[in-house]
């Protein structure tokens, strides 16, 4: 959609059907685009930068007097903030979508894949391991972000073990976690607490030693979702950064048809 300036340079003026009139009187809480890719730059533990590709989701709210909103205003504004789009920047994107759309609320969204690098825990191999990680972003009259993270995690069922002669089913689960926090949390240091919740970590490279020690591992340490739903919290509740957090456990079971599932939400303030 042209704004004023770029109608006066083509020589025309054409209709602008998003600011007319809606006799409706329903306002939108969200709208925008999504699934807009774009380099986005994110600092690891170490304060190093890793450059990945960042999943988009542009909005701002819409007043009821509105029929729609100019969505090609959405990528202006992101691309006016560069080549690359940083966690720092946000604020700063957030205010340019509220000035160009005239807006109360926006809204980012933005999930990457952030790459850890693993060594295995006997032969120390190392390999790369990808994580599925996001901010959640909002300037509404005050700015806050919340941390989201997907970790894939192994797990070992109790009854299974205490009811068996010998072995125990066990599965990958995936603990899917967003947490808010009054000071910066490290994506590592979320993926550290998640993992050692679980029965055991997983790796991107196994050696057959490796392995036997994973195996033991995880049968040393049996976890229903409920377990591990639980121990997240538990870890989440003794650091002092994080204000708050919603907690999803899902299990793939290797012996059903069906997988296990657990949930927690808590605001510590």
């Amino acid at each position: 959609m042209f704004d004023g300036a770029s109608e006066a340079k083509v020589g025309t003026v054409l209709p602008d059907i998003q600011k007319s009139k809606d006799e409706r009187n329903i306002a939108i809480d969200k709208v925008g685009v999504r699934n807009v890719k774009f380099p986005i730059a994110v600092r690891d533990r170490a304060n190093e930068v890793r450059h990945t590709i960042g999943n988009f989701t542009l909005t701002v709210d819409l007043p009821s007097e509105f029929k729609g909103t100019h969505m090609s205003r959405f990528l202006e504004v992101l691309n006016e903030h560069g080549q690359e789009i940083s966690v720092a920047n946000l604020p700063d994107l957030l205010k340019g979508l509220k000035e160009r759309l005239f807006a109360e609320k926006a809204h980012v969204e933005v999930y990457f894949p952030f790459f850890v690098e693993k060594k295995a825990p006997v032969t120390g191999k190392s390999g790369m391991m990808a994580f599925d990680c996001g901010f959640i972003a909002e300037a509404n009259g005050s700015y806050s972000v919340t941390s989201w993270m997907r970790v894939p995690v192994a797990t070992l069922c109790p009854c299974s073990k205490e009811i068996s002669k010998y072995g125990a089913h066990n599965q990958r689960g995936w603990v899917t976690v967003k947490v808010k926090s009054q000071d910066h949390v490290w994506l590592e240091e979320i993926i550290d607490m998640i993992e050692s919740s679980a029965s055991c970590a997983l790796y991107p490279v196994l050696k057959r030693p490796d392995e036997k020690w994973v195996t033991e591992k995880a049968y040393e340490n049996p976890r229903f979702v409920e377990d591990l739903v639980r121990e997240v919290a538990l870890r989440f509740d003794q650091d002092q950064r994080v204000t708050g957090y919603e907690i999803e456990v899902e299990n793939e079971e290797s012996i059903h048809a069906h997988n296990a599932y657990a949930f927690l939400a808590r605001d510590k303030a």
